[in-house]
C-alpha cells in the first residue's frame, strides 16, 4: 500500500490495552505501511461513546508506557482516559508528529446499527474527525459469548483494501468496518451496509427494590426479529463484511424553514 508510506496512525480502541485484537491491528497497520503509535485504555472501556473523561490529578492524566511483546519497536501508552479523550490529546499537541490517521478497534463484537453512538470503539473514530483526520472503526462480530480464538486475520484479509478507501475520502472520513468471526474462506464479498434501526444486542433494564435499596438492574439479550435487507445487521448474517460511511456532529441548514411549513 504506497499510498500509507510516511502516514502515522494512531491505533485505539475501547477494549483496552492488553486486548489481542488492539494488537492486531497495529500489526496490520505496520504491514500495511504506516508509522505506528499506539494508545488505548489502561482498563476497558467499552460503551464510552464519544466521553472525553479521564482519570485527572488536577490538569494531569496518567499515561503508563507499555512494551507490548506482540508489537517490538512500537511505542504502546496505557492511557487513563476514554478512547474519544485518546484521540483528542493525541491530535491537539501529545504526540508529535500528529496522527494522520486514527484506527480503532479491531472490537469484540460487532459495532452495527444507531446503537454505534454508545460504542467507544466507534466514538474515537468520530472525534478523529471533528478534527478532519480520516478514521476507521474495524470490530469483529464475535456474539454475545466471545469465542476463545477469535478470527483477528480475517479482519486483517480485510483491512488493506478498506485503508485504501479511507485514505482516498476526504479530510475527516470516517468509516465502520464489520467482520464475520469466521475464516478467510467462508466470508462474502464486502458489501456496504446501511445502519439496522438498533443494535445486535438489547439491553433490557428493570427497577427493583431490596433490602439494601433500590437498584436498576440490567440484561442482555440478542435481537430476535430478523433485520431489514441491506442493513449491517443482516449482511453479517449471510456471512459479508460490511461498510458503513458514518457522519459525525453537523448542523443541517434550512431546518427552520421546514419546521415553519410543518407548522402551517
Amino acid at each position: 500500500m504506497s499510498s500509507s508510506r510516511h502516514l502515522r496512525a494512531l491505533i485505539t480502541n475501547d477494549d483496552g490495552i492488553d486486548s489481542p485484537g488492539l494488537w492486531a491491528l497495529a500489526a496490520g497497520a505496520r504491514d500495511a505501511g504506516f508509522e505506528v503509535v499506539v494508545a488505548a485504555p489502561h482498563v476497558d472501556a467499552s460503551g464510552v461513546g464519544g466521553s472525553v473523561v479521564s482519570v485527572r490529578d488536577g490538569n494531569r492524566t496518567r499515561v503508563h508506557p507499555r512494551e507490548i511483546a506482540a508489537l517490538p519497536g512500537i511505542p504502546a501508552y496505557a492511557v487513563e482516559g476514554h478512547p474519544a479523550f485518546i484521540v483528542h490529546a493525541a491530535i491537539r499537541g501529545w504526540l508529535d508528529p500528529t496522527p494522520d490517521v486514527v484506527l480503532s478497534g479491531i472490537n469484540l463484537g460487532a459495532n452495527v446499527g444507531r446503537m454505534v453512538l454508545h460504542s467507544g470503539t466507534v466514538g474515537a473514530a468520530l472525534a478523529a474527525s471533528l478534527h478532519g483526520v480520516r478514521a476507521l472503526a474495524v470490530s469483529l462480530d464475535t456474539g454475545l459469548g466471545p469465542p476463545e480464538q477469535p478470527h483477528w486475520e480475517t479482519a486483517l484479509h480485510v483491512l488493506p483494501g478498506i485503508l485504501d478507501l479511507l485514505l482516498a475520502g476526504p479530510e475527516g472520513t470516517v468509516l465502520s468496518l464489520n467482520v464475520p468471526d469466521r475464516p478467510v474462506e467462508e466470508i462474502g464479498e464486502l458489501r456496504e451496509a446501511q445502519l439496522a434501526a438498533l443494535g445486535a444486542v438489547q439491553v433490557q433494564t428493570e427497577h427493583r427494590s431490596g433490602d439494601d435499596g433500590d437498584g436498576l438492574h440490567s440484561s442482555l439479550a440478542e435481537l430476535e426479529a430478523a433485520p431489514a435487507p441491506g442493513t449491517d445487521l443482516a449482511l453479517l448474517a449471510e456471512g459479508h463484511p460490511t461498510l458503513t460511511v458514518l457522519e459525525s456532529v453537523a448542523a443541517r441548514p434550512g431546518v427552520l424553514d421546514v419546521l415553519r411549513m410543518s407548522a402551517v
